[in-house]
């Protein structure tokens, strides 16, 4: 016996207009379910295999794969307290239970590492001597609400931390905040895999 997909046909005019919209919504039901359940099985495949879609304006838009090479500096990392919670409270960062804090894990480029010498001035976030781009600390938000930059001073890495900070935006919540990170809170590693730039 052969099975054959339903066809448009009916014997009288008006039983072959309501099954014709039958089969019209069950297609446009499927065709909904679908767009709603492969982005999410995509997003847990990738997950799973070490790709990471980035959406922020903190680093290039797109992909990122988790790896440990020389090319690997940007990374993925829950925010120190207090810093964790105020950006969760304030909506910098998506609600999450990858973090303990409630929050997505940021992801960013790593500026400076053990042994680098950093400047925090009013000008920003300078290593070895040279001034990262779009790294001045603002004085509020985007709403107004008032923002803290980290205490301005000369500050040596130490050994188990490291200090990131975006140069694609200038209000990216980092290191400009929240000072160095430690290794502790990072969750991984990460190199681009296909981004916008």
């Amino acid at each position: 016996m052969i099975l054959q997909k339903p066809q448009c046909r009916a014997r009288s005019k008006s039983m072959r207009g309501r099954f014709c919209r039958f089969i019209n919504r069950r297609k446009k039901l499927l065709t909904f379910l679908q767009l709603l359940i492969w982005p999410a099985v995509i997003a847990f495949v990738a997950g799973g295999a070490g790709v990471r879609l980035n959406l922020t304006a903190s680093v290039p838009v797109g992909l990122y794969w988790v790896s440990s090479g020389p090319e690997s500096h940007f990374l993925e990392f829950c925010p120190p307290e207090p810093f964790g919670s105020l950006s969760v409270e304030r909506a910098y960062r998506t609600r999450s239970t990858a973090c303990p804090d409630g929050g997505e894990p940021l992801l960013k480029p790593v500026v400076a590492r053990e042994g680098d010498f950093v400047e925090v001035s009013s000008k920003g976030i300078s290593v070895n001597g040279s001034l990262i781009p779009n790294t001045g600390a603002k004085s509020h938000d985007t709403t107004g609400r008032p923002l803290s930059p980290w205490p301005l001073g000369f500050y040596l890495v130490t050994p188990g931390t490291v200090w990131v900070a975006s140069s694609y935006n200038s209000r990216s919540f980092d290191s400009r905040y929240f000072g160095p990170i430690c290794s502790s809170e990072i969750r991984h590693v990460l190199r681009p895999l296909l981004t916008g730039r």
